[in-house]
């Protein structure tokens, strides 16, 4: 049966059980690479001072740098039309036309309009939607049946990124921005093209109970973590200690050493492979689309997750079930001639406009929109919340996000992944559940406690991660994984949307007024002190998601929907 024969132009399909490892290694520096767009603090300040903007130029800057990242679209569509290898190219060339452009600007190479800075950032930062579209997407479809656990790593090593970014711009780039941009527009394009010929649909593993498969995730999910906390604690003491610069080099080694860990597996398989199992005949092959299912084949294939996207539906009785399989028995011997239901079933392989017109899409969309949105918002304004309330260095504060962020992407993957197995509990539970405690984290924002402003941030970095981590298989699970990298990327888009009411129209707002009630008679204010610059914002948020958990979630009798899983 040919492989990959759907979905035209994504080339063949690697046969053997390393190849998807090695791909998974590779997607790791795509992702670390990826993260691009969570550096502009980084550099905002050298282009503000070298072009002479002032803060509004600089706001609008940051909503550039904020659509180039989750405007994804057209990489998800062209996902199942190119190749991976060219959809990290193309994302390169993004990189290298993007960020070499704001370079030239900042260095003043080359003088240039502000509205081809904006441009020339959006497209630098697009690339991030480019390399995270070819590496989740090609990853997912490579291990079918673990699509929590890998969806969890893929993210969580974005979420890591920044600190990987300032750990380089720390030490070895000399707290340059000019150095740094030049280190994304030409690093990103060299890491791409060192490593895309990895990251390539392979032959999928298909057995549910492969112990060897499980340890690998293990230790993959293992030493991410070590490489978070590493991180983490190198970035704190770079911050608050002058490390000569033979340490700054040898902490500088020691991350490279983490990030190339996951390579351990492969080359464990090379050096001690494991005896070949006899496996069951599947009528699943790896392809992109039910379109490479030909024949007969077609129609006896059975979705790509039956068992586990069975726990989306609204609980079908016993008797349903024995009705069903009365019909089929009766049709198999002719006393029926059972007419097929139109257009796909939950988890059978959507096309996006089949996806748009069902409830379950847009109810997973406003779930997400509103716990993403309302996080987005203290994460967009978080250094301000901690000036707020008396923090003396924000860095930590952002460091700490950052990490948990990271935590709860490796958590939501791996745990929702371990529960939809063994208990068949739906992974929309667990975006339930976050949101529970997003509401008490943001009631303790809004107290202004400087006591509660670390546990606070705490909290909401891991729920924040545990969000995303479901999402994106909770996607694949409902709709397949035909148009997969279309639907994802039309879910990001919550976040600039997010970003743009809570964050720009809701919490600029209300802060702008209290910093002009502060500073009467100042023009224009920047700074705002005490816990009402945002209180009245988290009181917002939290209501948001009360009416989020109660937008008939909990209600079975109207539809089936996502929202019976939820329950």
């Amino acid at each position: 049966m040919p492989g990959g024969g759907g979905g035209g132009g994504l080339g063949k399909v690697k046969a053997g059980s390393r190849p998807p490892w090695v791909g998974l290694a590779a997607a790791v520096w795509v992702q670390v690479a990826a993260g691009s767009a969570y550096v502009f603090p980084l550099y905002s300040h050298a282009i503000k001072e070298a072009l002479g903007y002032n803060q509004k130029s600089l706001t609008m800057l940051g909503v550039a740098n904020d659509v180039g990242e989750n405007v994804g679209l057209v990489p998800g569509v062209l996902a199942n039309r190119l190749p991976p290898w060219l959809i990290l190219l193309i994302g390169s060339a993004c990189a290298f036309f993007g960020f070499g452009t704001v370079w030239l600007a900042v260095t003043k190479t080359v003088a240039m309009p502000y509205w081809v800075l904006w441009i020339a950032l959006c497209i630098g930062t697009n690339s991030s939607a480019w390399l995270g579209t070819a590496a989740l997407v090609t990853n997912m479809r490579n291990f079918p049946l673990s699509r929590g656990t890998v969806a969890g790593l893929i993210k969580g090593y974005v979420a890591v990124s920044a600190a990987v970014y300032t750990e380089a711009f720390n030490g070895m780039l000399n707290n340059s921005p000019t150095n740094l941009l030049l280190l994304l527009a030409l690093g990103i394009p060299i890491a791409c093209v060192l490593v895309m010929y990895f990251v390539r649909p392979c032959t999928p593993s298909l057995d549910e109970d492969n112990s060897t498969e499980h340890s690998h995730f293990v230790f993959t999910q293992i030493s991410s973590v070590v490489l978070g906390a590493y991180l983490m604690v190198a970035t704190i003491l770079g911050d608050t200690l002058k490390l000569s610069a033979t340490i700054t080099y040898l902490l500088f080694g020691i991350m490279i050493l983490l990030l190339l860990s996951p390579l351990a597996i492969p080359i464990k398989m090379t050096l001690y492979p494991s005896k070949p199992k006899d496996e069951k005949p599947s009528t699943i092959v790896p392809s992109y689309s039910t379109d490479s299912l030909s024949g007969a084949d077609q129609e006896s294939a059975e979705p790509l997750l039956r068992g586990t996207s069975n726990t989306f539906g609204t609980g079908t009785n016993d008797s349903d079930e024995a009705t069903d399989v009365d019909l089929l028995l009766a049709e198999g011997e002719g006393a029926v001639n059972l007419k097929r239901r139109k257009g796909p079933r939950r988890g059978d392989d959507f096309t996006f406009g089949e996806a748009l017109v069902k409830a379950d899409f847009w109810l997973l969309f406003i779930v997400y929109f509103c716990g993403v949105g309302t996080g987005v918002t203290a994460l967009n304004n978080l250094a301000q919340i901690g000036i707020a309330v008396g923090a003396n260095d924000t860095t930590v504060l952002l460091c700490l996000f950052g990490f948990c962020n990271f935590v709860g992407r490796i958590l939501g993957g791996s745990v929702s992944e371990y529960f939809v197995r063994s208990r068949m509990l739906p992974r929309p539970f667990w975006m339930m559940c976050t949101q529970i405690i997003m509401v008490v984290t943001f009631l303790l924002f809004a107290t202004g406690l400087h006591s509660l402003i670390y546990v606070s941030t705490t909290l909401l970095g891991i729920c924040y991660g545990v969000q995303f981590a479901v999402m994106i298989p909770t996607v694949s699970e409902l709709f397949g994984l035909k148009d997969f990298g279309l639907m994802y990327n039309f879910m990001l888009m919550v976040n600039p949307i997010g970003a743009f009411f809570f964050s720009a129209l809701l919490a600029g707002y209300i802060y702008d007024k209290e910093a002009a009630r502060q500073n009467p008679g100042v023009l224009d204010p920047s700074n705002c002190f005490g816990p009402d610059c945002f209180r009245l914002t988290f009181y917002v948020c939290a209501i948001v998601l009360l009416w989020n958990l109660d937008l008939r979630v909990f209600r079975r009798e109207d539809q089936a929907s996502l929202s019976d899983a939820i329950c």
